[in-house]
């Protein structure tokens, strides 16, 4: 495949290195603040964009120009960017998660089953690190899994705690550390009476949502307009 990707910071350069390594092309790196890579005179199959919102405007209006397909896995959206994303899918296909690994997935599913069961008799809590360079907190992908939580929003959605809260309501407490280089840890915790459970995910290195990534251009390769994601990715190795 062409690959165009948006932004050309530490991700971009990462998922450069890895889809060259997987005998793919990249025609360019753009930002919006050098668009210089769009006169390439080359046109993309796919474009990749781990970067900041910033860039939508310009990779929607590439996208649209050259029909072609987009892996986004940009976070701190607003509400109108993604409904522009899901316009968008109407007539290309997207692929857009929040986090694009494979474990995380898998995490979402184990949830779906869990929280139906505990989240009557027993306490939730999510908590999420990240390194000290991430803009939006909580993390996207955080917000996904509290979505899976809380899905009916029948809980209060408590970010942190300070002074006299008093005795815990009916809600979800939501966590968000900042530090270091930590690449991502998400944790979902289950108190009950004299018992919990806690299911975590932590990524070691940013490398694997890159996989994910270029995984989720070659999906993409022959699929029809339409929004995707990572269950798509997994129904995929299911069924192979």
């Amino acid at each position: 495949m062409k690959i165009l990707i948006g932004g050309n910071g530490r991700m971009g350069s990462l998922i450069r290195a890895t889809a060259e390594q997987a005998g793919h092309t990249v025609i360019g790196m753009a930002d919006a603040f050098d668009l210089s890579a769009l006169d390439c005179g080359e046109k993309a199959d796919v474009v990749i964009d781990f970067s900041h919102r910033d860039n939508l405007p310009w990779i929607l209006d590439y996208v649209k120009n050259n029909h072609c397909a987009l892996v986004y896995g940009t976070t701190g959206l607003t509400d109108e960017m993604k409904q522009q994303l899901a316009e968008l899918s109407e007539t290309v296909p997207v692929f857009f998660s929040a986090n694009f690994s494979y474990g995380v997935a898998v995490l979402q599913q184990i949830l779906r089953t869990a929280v139906p069961l505990l989240s009557g008799q027993y306490d939730m809590e999510l908590v999420e690190t990240h390194h000290n360079q991430k803009a939006d907190a909580p993390s996207g992908t955080a917000k996904a899994l509290l979505e899976i939580m809380n899905p009916e929003h029948a809980f209060t959605e408590v970010y942190g705690r300070s002074g006299m809260v008093g005795k815990r309501g009916h809600e979800i407490g939501v966590h968000a550390l900042r530090g270091g280089t930590e690449a991502g840890e998400h944790t979902v915790h289950f108190f009950g009476d004299n018992e919990s459970i806690t299911i975590t995910h932590h990524a070691t290195n940013r490398q694997i949502f890159v996989n994910g990534a270029i995984q989720a251009a070659e999906f993409l390769s022959d699929k029809k307009a339409g929004m995707y994601g990572m269950d798509d990715l997994i129904q995929m190795h299911q069924e192979g």
